[in-house]
């Protein structure tokens, strides 16, 4: 496996890492990601002329990566930034289209904003127990159900909601408009919200049950490298603070047991780096699932390890509001129960090792 960075992807690092720091400083973040529309529409039409979400897609379809390494790339560098912008959903839009066929341009481009509606409150994570409908009548086609915590539905134009058909789960592209959607922020920002659909006009995307499951790889890897971006940033500030905090008259970092819980926490974060490495090479093989819930899991793990060894070696001041550690702290939290905790892609593992 090569583990080194590509010029182009090296490039598309560095460009985006340097537009996010002048754009989405902590100051601007917590100004923009807990108050409505949740995020800076402003900042989501900068990052589409900056061209980022053209990485999403393969050039067959308009884009110019698609791979799984292009969209490790992206995502560090979002959770790097804390940026609270709907650009998973965009991901996973870009991923369900291209397999449908679908034209792209609009998406790419930033000119069209989708929501990707699959969890529940009775299932979350597990397709099995999807109960939204969707029913072909004389008018045609309806969708009737409610999708929770579907994020960026309150900043989106269309929604990619996953229901079932007489033919099993497919997905069906409904108008905002015609959905009742009810917008909130996140705990750790960003918007989020909750779709109610009574009969509401659809109209039928050429996907099964293989392309959710697809999604939810994607969105596994996606958030497993926003989660790697997150913990890099957490270390670097925890780092820092230990150099400079100084207790009996010398910096705390010179202290023998918090030297070895920070040696300890770099090998666990080469360890969530190497994870990714691993799925985002996956991604599109026969591998991808295995790797996905691999990097899920385990990257759902050391990022709770990380958010919690930083804020009790920083002490107080990590807990409070001011401080940008409890931000990263709570996003990386939150990262491990989107699209699947880490007991979820356990059991995942569990049962496809055991179905040989």
């Amino acid at each position: 496996m090569n583990f080194e960075t590509g010029d182009d992807r090296r490039m598309l690092a560095e460009t985006l890492r340097r537009h996010l720091a002048e754009s989405y400083g902590f100051a601007h973040r917590t100004r923009v990601a807990y108050d409505a529309p949740f995020h800076d529409p402003a900042g989501w039409q900068a990052l589409s002329d900056l061209g980022l979400l053209y990485a999403f897609a393969d050039e067959a379809a308009g884009g110019m990566g698609g791979t799984g390494f292009d969209v490790a790339v992206v995502f560090e560098e979002i959770g790097r930034a804390l940026c609270p912008e709907p650009v998973l959903p965009a991901l996973l839009a870009a991923k369900l289209l291209a397999r449908a066929g679908a034209p792209l341009d609009a998406l790419l481009s930033g000119g069209a904003r989708f929501a990707v509606a699959m969890g529940e409150a009775d299932a979350p994570y597990d397709l099995d127990g999807i109960g939204a409908e969707a029913r072909e009548s004389a008018g045609g086609w309806t969708v009737t159900g409610r999708k929770s915590v579907v994020y960026g539905a309150g900043a989106a134009d269309t929604l990619l909601v996953l229901a079932r058909g007489p033919e099993g789960l497919s997905f069906f592209e409904v108008a905002a408009t015609d959905a009742q959607v009810v917008p909130y922020g996140m705990i750790d920002g960003g918007p989020a919200g909750e779709v109610l659909l009574d009969t509401t006009p659809a109209r039928p995307l050429a996907l099964d049950r293989a392309a959710a499951e697809d999604a939810l790889d994607w969105a596994a890897l996606a958030l497993a490298a926003e989660a790697l971006g997150a913990m890099e940033a957490a270390f670097a500030m925890l780092v820092d603070y230990l150099g400079t905090r100084k207790q009996f008259g010398q910096p705390i970092g010179a202290f023998q047991a918090l030297q070895h819980r920070t040696v300890d926490l770099r090998i666990e974060i080469e360890q969530a780096r190497s994870i990714v490495i691993a799925a985002a090479a996956a991604m599109g093989g026969p591998d991808q699932s295995h790797r996905a819930s691999q990097a899920k899991h385990l990257v759902g793990r050391i990022a709770r390890q990380v958010a919690e060894e930083a804020i009790q070696m920083h002490g107080g001041i990590a807990m409070t509001w001011e401080y940008p550690v409890s931000h990263y702290a709570k996003r990386l939290v939150m990262i491990d129960h989107q699209f699947g905790d880490t007991d979820h892609h356990l059991e995942r593992l569990i049962a496809a090792v055991r179905a040989g």
